[in-house]
């Protein structure tokens, strides 16, 4: 069993080497289907839209399908607190094994679901409900996998190896885009649309149960003692740290937002206001994911080296004077190799944060509240900004007011920075590896502790 919080009998360093590996390989298998899951979602909604709201034109038609997108992103927060909750309480694989089995079974209802034509307003609102247990599921998944994932983490190489969790996060979207881009080479439109958008959501309640039967295999890293512990788990016991959850929040909500419109939102910008076609679009996209799931693990051992905190000074500061003008230039281009360029701009600027998402998180909290801290506060951050972010991009640009958004991206943007000052240094004031005085590091009134 692999307790971090537990003295252990000494081990091989190679065979515990290995161990922990299979351990984040073991985890990650079910991060990049349930994310593929929900991503499947957002990229093919260009065909499904009209088949659940076939009244308006090409933009009303997405913003709805975003809205229930968003819908989505509003069960993360609940998510977050449940499957917290549980891991800390009974232990993280239990967390994870829930969580990959409720995504399975959101997938495969919407691969069932009824049409418009066929029921008419109930298609869409069963659509809305197959979207919120999917959100509920991954409103779970990611902090109990950034939990699990630091935790069984060598101490020196944390960051390296938590950066898988977006590797597998970003593999799941480009695992979906590969998807659309094969249907679109072999199936016609009219079939994408009458049919072939099923089909991705077959194959990945399919995946789910093949991540489900690898977590069995997963080693604990939940101690008994702390999961005995009064605090373990709940709210009371969080709001000890609310330091800690405020300034997550804030970060998170500036990361999560330039994040999906950097991802998700972006095949729409590129067809809906740049004007190039649905394929091009999707094709755009599907490399830059490729490139930009590759650069996690760079900016993760980055991490290691100079220090999470110097990576998200980097990630907010370059991005809130970036955002604006890049995507102006991105809106106004119809060269797919400058598109891409352009796009690749802003992944690698973001890959600050990204490839630690989870770790810089997880050290800001302890054992016994730790995946509830980090699922909650990144539950609802992503579910406020994250989540929201092509439905209010999509509703700008109806109402003739498209480069409000790029500003609103940057001022969230100028929040992160402001949370990355205030940050206390991991290495010195983790609960991982520092001295875990997290809390006394924010209460101080001078800021040198934050350097």
């Amino acid at each position: 069993m692999l307790d971090t919080s537990a003295a252990a009998p000494p081990l091989d360093e190679a065979a515990d080497r290995r161990r922990r590996i299979m351990a984040i390989v073991g985890s990650s298998s079910g991060n990049l289907v349930e994310w593929y899951d929900f991503y499947c979602y957002a990229f093919f909604a260009l065909y499904f839209a009209p088949v659940f709201f076939p009244e308006g034109d090409d933009t009303s038609q997405l913003l709805k399908s975003a809205a229930v997108f968003a819908v989505g992103f509003f069960m993360r927060p609940i998510g977050g607190w449940l499957f917290g909750r549980i891991a800390d309480r009974l232990g993280r694989k239990t967390s994870l094994m829930i969580s990959v089995l409720m995504m399975c079974g959101g997938s495969l209802a919407i691969a069932l679901l009824p049409t418009y034509a066929t029921v008419g307003h109930l298609a869409p609102v069963l659509l809305v409900i197959a979207r919120m247990v999917q959100g509920l599921s991954v409103g779970g998944e990611y902090g109990t996998s950034a939990t699990y994932m630091s935790e069984v983490a060598t101490k020196g190489q944390r960051g390296f190896f938590a950066s898988f969790q977006y590797v597998t996060l970003i593999g799941g979207q480009l695992l979906a885009s590969l998807v659309l881009v094969v249907l679109q080479s072999v199936l016609t439109a009219e079939q994408l649309t009458a049919w072939g958008w099923r089909i991705p959501f077959v194959i990945g309640a399919l995946a789910a149960v093949v991540a489900l039967f690898l977590r069995r295999s997963l080693s604990e890293t939940m101690s008994a003692e702390n999961k005995d512990s009064k605090e373990a788990g709940t709210l009371s016991g969080l709001l000890k740290h609310w330091r800690a959850f405020a300034v997550v929040l804030a970060y998170t909500a500036g990361g999560s937002l330039s994040f999906y419109t950097l991802t998700t939102y972006m095949p729409k910008y590129l067809f809906n206001t740049a004007h190039i076609d649905k394929v091009t679009a999707s094709q755009i996209t599907t490399v830059a994911l490729f490139a930009y799931m590759a650069i996690q693990p760079f900016f993760g051992w980055l991490s290691d080296r100079i220090g999470r905190k110097t990576n998200m000074l980097l990630f907010s500061g370059l991005g809130m004077v970036m955002i604006v003008p890049l995507m102006m230039a991105i809106g106004t281009t119809t060269d797919p190799v400058l598109s891409f360029g352009l796009i690749m701009t802003g992944l690698v600027v973001i890959s600050f944060y990204t490839g630690i998402s989870g770790i810089v998180k997880a050290e800001l909290f302890p054992t016994q509240v730790r995946a509830l801290g980090v699922g909650l506060s990144y539950a609802v951050a992503n579910s406020l900004f994250g989540g929201t972010a092509e439905a209010v991009a999509l509703w700008l640009k109806h109402v003739g007011a498209e480069t409000s958004f790029f500003w609103y991206v940057a001022v969230m943007l100028a929040i992160s920075f402001i949370a990355s000052l205030v940050m206390p240094n991991p290495k010195r004031h983790g609960y991982l590896d520092g001295d875990g005085t997290v809390e006394e590091a924010l209460g101080r009134k001078t800021s040198p502790v934050l350097a």
